[in-house]
């Protein structure tokens, strides 16, 4: 991932350098847009609802979770738990980010959180880290990036929706959910925190399916993060780094 360097970047040079650090990384982004969009109409949410979810929510892996849950009726302060868990993850991003957020207005710092993303963060971080670029216009970066992401969510959940209403509900796609996120995590699976917490969080799973109101979700989830952290801390102390899966 390379981003340009200038020491002298206008607010408009500053936001479409954002907007084209993303351009690679709409190639991976579009497919979930389109499989979340089927996903959401054969979950049972209307076209609006769907919508909405993209939208407001704006989080494709909560989204996928979230939509297979309301499928399957859960009640509404699971989901909400659920999903709170699998974003977790974005006040790691949010403290990385912080300190250098901290001089702009509370409007400004309100609409880049809403625009934080796995995607927008990965290329923002590095733009923050280089320190030959003034602090004045680098917001502008992040909002170039994270405003490109929302456009490509909400158009391809639009075409997705789209497509959903002309599936038959008959042929079922919450298989869709499984390829999406094995192909997610698979290639992040090179630590033995990663491998453990996977593992973990997979058997726990299978062991849980039959649990009431998909709580061996969350048991597993949470399971996952507490192996996966309390090995992490070993192998730091062993000052092991990595494995050749």
């Amino acid at each position: 991932m390379v981003i340009e360097k200038d020491s002298n970047l206008t607010k408009q040079q500053s936001f479409w350098r954002g907007v084209r650090s993303q351009i690679p990384i709409t190639s991976g982004v579009i497919p979930f847009g389109l499989i979340f969009g089927v996903l959401g109409v054969a979950s049972g949410m209307n076209n609006l609802q769907t919508m909405a979810m993209s939208s407001i929510v704006f989080a494709g892996s909560a989204q996928f979770i979230g939509a297979q849950l309301i499928g399957a009726a859960t009640p509404t302060v699971v989901i909400w738990f659920t999903t709170f868990i699998v974003n977790v993850r974005h006040v790691l991003y949010s403290s990385t980010l912080g300190t250098d957020l901290q001089h702009l207005p509370r409007i400004w710092r309100w609409g880049l959180a809403y625009l934080l993303t796995d995607e927008a963060f990965a290329t923002t971080a590095v733009h923050y880290a280089d320190k030959s670029i003034p602090l004045k216009n680098k917001h502008y970066f992040f909002l170039g990036a994270g405003l490109t992401l929302w456009v490509v969510w909400q158009t391809c959940t639009a075409i997705g929706i789209f497509l959903g209403a002309e599936i038959p509900a008959s042929w079922s796609l919450d298989f869709t959910l499984a390829l999406t996120f094995i192909g997610i995590v698979v290639p992040t699976l090179d630590t033995r925190p990663f491998l453990a917490a996977a593992l973990t969080s997979g058997i726990i799973g299978v062991l849980t399916f039959h649990f009431p109101f998909k709580s061996g979700l969350m048991i597993a989830a949470l399971s996952g993060i507490g192996v996966g952290y309390g090995l992490e801390k070993r192998v730091a102390r062993w000052g092991k780094e990595s494995i050749t899966v």
